[in-house]
């Protein structure tokens, strides 16, 4: 008995030498460890990019059907200075085709657009099609700037593009729907919304020419 006694008392004693060596190599190799402090992992956090952030609206990513029904990015007009335009071919504003003409003539030289936008929705004032809106405002007003399908610019269908110059997010200064036809809006090289005009206002209007001029700088 004595002789069992002492072997189980001398395996417990390796038992507890190994322990404590195999506890020391713990403590070591988590000495060994960089320590992060509270500061330094805030700091971290900050600076990690964030993935939910959302790219902000952009002109350039809308597409619309030109006047002869091609799919065309808006994007073909990034670096231009861009006045667009909802045009109707029966409405006591339809004359101001004629001066939208003489500015895009007057400016074009300098990086300026304006983009035509067919629309039926106040007063059925363009129940044409694509063909006839094209016939008629070449045939009546010489018109060679950018026309396009027709779109709506108000209302459960508004075009992608209406929702972005009318919408308080993406136009927080010339935000609110629009009113009737030959609302016009002013787009700087950069995509960015620096001018709203009503319909009353004509593209001649000295405010219309100053606009365009300021944004269109020193070209």
């Amino acid at each position: 008995m004595v002789f069992f006694r002492e072997a189980i008392g001398s395996k417990v004693s390796v038992m507890m030498c190994a322990l404590i060596a195999v506890s020391a190599v713990v403590v070591r190799a988590d000495t060994l460890q960089p320590r992060v402090s509270a500061d330094h992992w805030k700091e971290g956090m900050q600076n990690a990019p964030d993935s939910g952030a959302k790219e902000k609206p952009s002109i350039y990513a809308i597409r619309a059907y030109d006047i002869d029904g091609n799919s065309t990015p808006l994007s073909v007009f990034k670096g231009k200075v861009l006045l667009i335009v909802n045009v109707a071919s029966k409405c006591g504003f339809t004359p101001q085709y004629a001066a939208l003409q003489k500015l895009y003539e007057t400016y074009k030289g300098r990086g300026f657009v304006v983009l035509g936008f067919p629309c039926n929705d106040f007063m059925w004032q363009e129940p044409g099609l694509e063909s006839q809106i094209k016939q008629f405002c070449t045939v009546n007003y010489g018109v060679t700037f950018p026309l396009f399908s027709k779109i709506h610019v108000k209302g459960e269908d508004t075009h992608d593009l209406y929702k972005f110059l009318t919408a308080a997010a993406t136009d927080p200064a010339y935000a609110g729907e629009i009113t009737w036809n030959f609302n016009k809006f002013l787009i700087d090289r950069s995509g960015n919304i620096v001018g709203r005009f009503g319909s009353k206002t004509t593209p001649d209007d000295p405010a219309v020419i100053e606009a365009v001029e300021k944004a269109l700088g020193g070209e």
